[in-house]
């Protein structure tokens, strides 16, 4: 694993013209599920391997399913002045997906006066894609590069699709990367879509409106204090009739919940 990622390292320096192996690289992927909960992770590779403790997530304020937007939001925010100064620059931006989210990321990065080369790695076909307006180097220098790796080039408006190999190191180091800025982004995704939907159950309830709500939680703190109440306790707080309808959704929601499951978001 060592020897590929090296040569890996390797291979993605002489392709894109750097001067020495490019030590820190940021890989970046917008999670959603039909334009909710949408999210974007920021993963660092550091000379090839994975630096957790700098990974970063975004939960993205602008609304609906829009890739481009998305990844142009999540690069405008890492490239502020604060986030600078907190994290430094990689040497090099992967991101995750075709001309479109490359585009939208380069504008961001073009927007906020920084210059660092970025590249995307497309999911179709596992295709290098880097823009000809803003190269990491010479284009016909990458091109003869990419032609001594066995690649397939091809110009797609102001773009250069690389198909290279699969099998070579260069290609398994970008496609652990991505790989990884994919897990890292479904997994926030995931916790933001349980939460909501732990939260969502309460509301769902007949009768329980906002006020029952929040009266129900200054009572017992939590919707995990709500599922743990006793039965004499909703009914003095509720009256009877609705701490019996109460129950009855409480039953269904513990039902639902896994054997090891204990960690239940407050409702805001």
């Amino acid at each position: 694993m060592d020897l590929s990622k090296d040569l890996g390292l390797a291979e993605l320096m002489d392709l894109l013209q750097f001067g020495k192996p490019p030590r820190r690289i940021e890989g970046y992927d917008i999670s959603h599920m039909s334009g909710t909960d949408t999210v974007a992770s920021m993963v660092v590779f550091y000379s090839g391997m994975p630096d957790k403790a700098s990974y970063r997530k975004f939960k993205m304020r602008i609304p609906g399913n829009d890739d481009f937007a998305h990844m142009h939001e999540v690069i405008t925010r890492r490239l502020s002045t604060k986030n600078q100064k907190q994290w430094g620059l990689p040497d090099l931006f992967l991101i995750d997906g075709g001309k479109g989210q490359l585009g939208a990321a380069l504008r961001a990065r073009d927007e906020n006066s920084v210059y660092r080369p970025m590249i995307g790695l497309a999911k179709q076909y596992e295709q290098v894609v880097i823009s000809i307006d803003n190269p990491p180097g010479d284009v016909e220098i990458i091109q003869a590069m990419a032609k001594k790796m066995n690649a397939y080039v091809e110009r797609s408006d102001n773009f250069l699709l690389i198909d290279i190999p699969n099998s070579s190191h260069l290609v398994k180091l970008l496609q652990r990367i991505r790989d990884e800025s994919h897990r890292f982004a479904v997994s926030y995704h995931t916790v933001l879509k349980v939460g909501r939907q732990r939260e969502s159950w309460l509301t769902s309830v007949p009768g329980i409106g906002d006020i029952t709500k929040k009266k129900l939680i200054r009572e017992f703190g939590s919707t995990r204090g709500i599922l743990q109440a006793r039965d004499a306790e909703l009914v003095k707080l509720l009256g009877e009739k609705k701490a019996l309808l109460l129950k009855t959704y409480i039953r269904a929601e513990k039902k639902s919940l896994k054997p090891d499951d204990t960690s239940l978001d407050v409702v805001k």
